[in-house]
């Protein structure tokens, strides 16, 4: 399991390559598709329920104890 830790994804500038667009999501599992703002892949997260209410599609949502992807 992934726990997000919600910051803004940019600070002075400076793009987090943990960053990304949020383009899908499934409530059965609790789960995300996000968009790396850096290399244009995508991946698959699970969340635990709170965090994921958060990460609604079109928004930006940073996942920072995972390696970048």
């Amino acid at each position: 399991m992934v726990i997000p830790l919600i910051l803004s994804c940019s600070v002075d500038g400076y793009v987090s390559c943990n960053c990304g667009l949020v383009i899908s999501n499934r409530v059965r599992d609790y789960s995300v598709v996000i968009r790396n703002e850096c290399t244009g892949d995508d991946k698959l997260f699970y969340l635990y329920p709170n965090d994921w209410r958060n990460a609604q599609v079109g928004s930006q949502f940073c996942i920072y104890n995972t390696n970048n992807w």
